[in-house]
C-alpha cells in the first residue's frame, strides 16, 4: 500500500470509518481475529483503545483502569465498536482471561514492565508504551520475559514504523551524509508548575493502593494525578522517558549503535520551586564505542524552538547532515548546508500533543503489532530494541540524580565502578509485588 493512501485510510479511521485493506488471505475469518486489552484508559490509553478498535478483524475486548472517570473515557472512546469492552480494575485477574490475545498498556511508568511481564507470564502479546521499564533491571527482566515466554513485546516508540523513518534510517547506513557520527535530539514544552501538594483523602473514584501497585505505597496527594506523577521519582520517569525516548531511539537507531561506554548529565529543576522532583532542564550525553554520541536537550518549561521545531533531531555525518522536524518526514543538506532532498509529511506536528504528537502515522506501529501476531509481518520495535534505547534514557536520569559522569560496559550499558550510581539501576517495591520472570 502506498503511503498516502494508508495516510487518507487512517485519517478515515480516526473519524470512524475503517476502510483499510491489507493484503492478508483470509482477513475476515474468526481465526484471524485478534482482540486486545487496553490497561490505562485515561488519555493515550483511550486513543490507542480508539485506534485498535478501528484495525481491521481487530476487536478490544476488555479496558482495565483503577480511576472511574479514566473507565469512562475509554468507553467513550469505543461506544462505536461493534463489540463492547468488558471492565476489569484488577489488572491481576485481567491477565487471568483467556479470551483475548493482546495486552496493551497505556498506565503510569511505574507499571509498565510489571504489567508487561504479568501479560506475557499469562500467555498474551503485549504492547507497552515508553518507556518500557521504570528503571534498567525493569527493562532487562522485560528481555528475559521476551525470551522465556515466547510471546511478541512491542514497545511504543511508533517512529520506528513510520515508512519514511524506515526509509531514512537506511539512506543514512547505506552512506547519503557519509560517515555518521553525531545525533542531537530535542523537546521543549511550557509546562505550568505543580505546585505543593496537599495530602487528601483518596477521592472515591480512584483505587490508590492498586494504582500504586509495585511502587512503594505513598499518602495520597492533591498535585499528582492524572499527569503530574511523570515528575515524581515513585512513579514518573522525568522527561527524558517521557518525551525524550522518542528522538533519542532515533538517534541510535540512524547511527546504528547500541550500548554507551560514557553517559553525562546536567541540568535541575530550574524554572519553578514546586514538588516536581525530575529535571525540567536537562542536557544529556552518550558516548559509543563506535566513536560515535549523542546529545540530548529537554526544556519541559520554555518551548523555544530549535530550528522551527519544538521536537527532533538532527544526524550530523562527514558529507552532509540529516534532519527531522519531530514529524514523519525528513530533509537532507550537503556539507554546504544546501538542500539535496527533503521528504515531506502529510502529517502536521503537534510537538506538545499528550495523546499523540505525530497523529495518524501512529496507525503504522498499531497494524505492525496486529500483523506481527497474526504471523504476516515482524516487529518494527521488539523489546529487545526498545529496551537499549530506553536504557539511554535511564543512565541520563542516574548521572542526573548523583552528579557523575557514568562509565558503562558496552557490551549491556551496566554502570561500572560506581556504587552510588548502581544503587540506582533498579529500585525497591511495595511488599509482595516485586516482578519476577
Amino acid at each position: 500500500m502506498r503511503r498516502r493512501d494508508f495516510i487518507r485510510n487512517a485519517s478515515a479511521a480516526a473519524a470512524g470509518i475503517m476502510i483499510l485493506d491489507f493484503p492478508v488471505f483470509g482477513k475476515n475469518a474468526p481465526s484471524n481475529k485478534v482482540r486486545v486489552a487496553v490497561m490505562g484508559v485515561n488519555a493515550r490509553g483511550a486513543y490507542l483503545a480508539k485506534c485498535y478498535s478501528q484495525l481491521e478483524n481487530v476487536e478490544v475486548a476488555y479496558i482495565c483502569d483503577v480511576e472511574d472517570g479514566a473507565i469512562k473515557n475509554g468507553l467513550e472512546a469505543v461506544k462505536d465498536a461493534k463489540r463492547q469492552p468488558s471492565v476489569i480494575k484488577d489488572i491481576r485477574e485481567l491477565v487471568k482471561k483467556n479470551d483475548f490475545d493482546a495486552l496493551i498498556i497505556a498506565a503510569p511508568d511505574h507499571w509498565h514492565a510489571p504489567a508487561a511481564i504479568l501479560g506475557a507470564a499469562h500467555g498474551k502479546h503485549v504492547y507497552v508504551e515508553k518507556p518500557c521499564s521504570h528503571n534498567p533491571y525493569e527493562g532487562e527482566l522485560l528481555v528475559q520475559a521476551f525470551h522465556k515466554y515466547g510471546k511478541l513485546i512491542q514497545m511504543g516508540n511508533q517512529r520506528r514504523s513510520f515508512p519514511d523513518h524506515i526509509k531514512g534510517a537506511k539512506e543514512v547506513k547505506e552512506g547519503i551524509i557519509g560517515h555518521a557520527y553525531f545525533a542531537k535530539a530535542w523537546y521543549t514544552n511550557n509546562r505550568s508548575p505543580i505546585g505543593t501538594g496537599k495530602k487528601i483523602p483518596v477521592p472515591s473514584s480512584l483505587d490508590f493502593e492498586l494504582w500504586q501497585g509495585p511502587a512503594p505505597h505513598t499518602d495520597y496527594r492533591d498535585n499528582l494525578i492524572h499527569y503530574n506523577w511523570h515528575w515524581f521519582w515513585n512513579w514518573g520517569t522525568g522527561e527524558i522517558c517521557n518525551n525524550g525516548t522518542h528522538e533519542i531511539d532515533c538517534c541510535r537507531w540512524f547511527l546504528d549503535v547500541n550500548y554507551p561506554v560514557k553517559v553525562t548529565s546536567s541540568g535541575g529543576r530550574f524554572a519553578y520551586k514546586d514538588d516536581w522532583q525530575t529535571p525540567d532542564t536537562q542536557v544529556a550525553g552518550f558516548e559509543f564505542p563506535e566513536g560515535k554520541a549523542i546529545s540530548w536537550e529537554g526544556r519541559s518549561c520554555n518551548k523555544f524552538p530549535i530550528g522551527d521545531a519544538g521536537r527532533g533531531y538532527i544526524i550530523y555525518g562527514d558529507k552532509g547532515t540529516l534532519v527531522n522536524d519531530g514529524g514523519g518526514g525528513y530533509k537532507i543538506f550537503d556539507n554546504d548546508n544546501k538542500l539535496v532532498k527533503e521528504v515531506k509529511s502529510d502529517i502536521k506536528v503537534e510537538a506538545n500533543n499528550v495523546i499523540s504528537a505525530t497523529g495518524n502515522l501512529d496507525f503504522y506501529h498499531f497494524q505492525n503489532f496486529v500483523d506481527s501476531i497474526r504471523g504476516n509481518a515482524t516487529l518494527n520495535s521488539p523489546v529487545t530494541e526498545g529496551h537499549k534505547s530506553v536504557l539511554l534514557c535511564h543512565l541520563g536520569n542516574i548521572a542526573q540524580r548523583t552528579g557523575n559522569t557514568l562509565h558503562c560496559d558496552p557490551q549491556n550499558g551496566h554502570i561500572l565502578h560506581d556504587d552510588n550510581a548502581k544503587k540506582l539501576w533498579q529500585r525497591s517495591y511495595q511488599a509482595g509485588w516485586k516482578p519476577k520472570v
